[in-house]
């Protein structure tokens, strides 16, 4: 009985011991630069979805899986990121989302630059921005800073005259003078391709335009500059910002193999910002 109980302690204490040796090499492997860790990432649909994917192909190779929630609006990705449902998005400028985190009372923040995508003025009707005539309806989209965005286009074809100073928080309040009267309405940025044929024409975000079958540098009858500050971002929680997991998601967006990409399929239209 005596030898019998042990026996039992022994093999008890081996399973211990056992156990304890084989716990160490899984914390061993998980330490370091080849530390296998997942992302769920906020982007939008169209374009972006193609270069997240050479994104994730480069992620992969460091162990850094990604996975790709796609969005067909501007307000879902920041809410959701901020409720803890997405870990980055990428799919805003900085000024939206300065705008948009005061309004809603997000805390949230840039880590890095991603792609410029220079907006685009487009119209079914007209080829020339010498051709819109008095009263003519111009659309733009509704949200503050492409809002803006627009009118400063509006100003730049010279449209419009804008409020000196008034810069990316302009609205249609602030122009300050419209020799042809133009009507200007106020239409959600998804919405506008669709609404193009009933208006003269229209500024379109160019994830839209392209979504649409508009090739940018051909069909826009005028178009931002490649230089414009309006630089796409990649964004996360304030009180995430610090985790080395997103440096290794900000190398493999600022990946030779992803510029490769993006100069190569959308050089015309797409600036990478890095």
């Amino acid at each position: 009985m005596k030898q019998k109980f042990v026996l039992i302690v022994l093999t008890l204490v081996l399973s211990a011991a056992l156990a304890a040796c084989s716990s160490k090499p899984a914390s061993t492997e998980a330490e370091g630069d080849g530390e296998k860790e997942k992302l769920k990432v906020g982007i939008s649909a169209g374009v972006e979805e193609e270069i997240w994917k050479q994104v994730q192909e480069v992620a992969a190779k460091d162990g850094l899986d990604i996975e790709l929630v796609v969005f067909n609006d501007y307000v879902q990705p920041n809410k959701v990121l901020a409720e803890g449902e997405l870990d980055a998005n990428a799919f805003q400028h900085e000024p939206y989302l300065d705008q948009f985190k005061k309004d809603n009372n997000l805390d949230i923040v840039k880590i890095a630059n991603t792609l410029n995508f220079p907006i685009g003025f487009y119209s079914e009707k007209i080829k020339e921005v010498s051709e819109i005539k008095e009263g003519d309806v111009i659309g733009l989209p509704n949200d503050p800073t492409n809002g803006a965005r627009a009118l400063i286009l509006f100003e730049n074809a010279g449209l419009i005259k804008l409020k000196e100073g008034v810069g990316i928080k302009a609205t249609v309040r602030d122009i300050a003078e419209n020799k042809l009267n133009l009507k200007f309405e106020e239409l959600d940025a998804a919405f506008i391709p669709k609404a193009l044929g009933d208006l003269t024409a229209a500024v379109i975000n160019t994830n839209y335009a392209v979504e649409a079958g508009f090739v940018p540098t051909k069909d826009a009858i005028f178009i931002e500059p490649k230089d414009s500050p309006w630089v796409n971002i990649i964004a996360v929680r304030t009180e995430d910002k610090d985790k080395p997991v997103f440096q290794r998601l900000i190398k493999a967006y600022h990946s030779d193999q992803v510029k490769k990409f993006v100069e190569e399929k959308y050089g015309t239209y797409i600036v990478a910002s890095w």
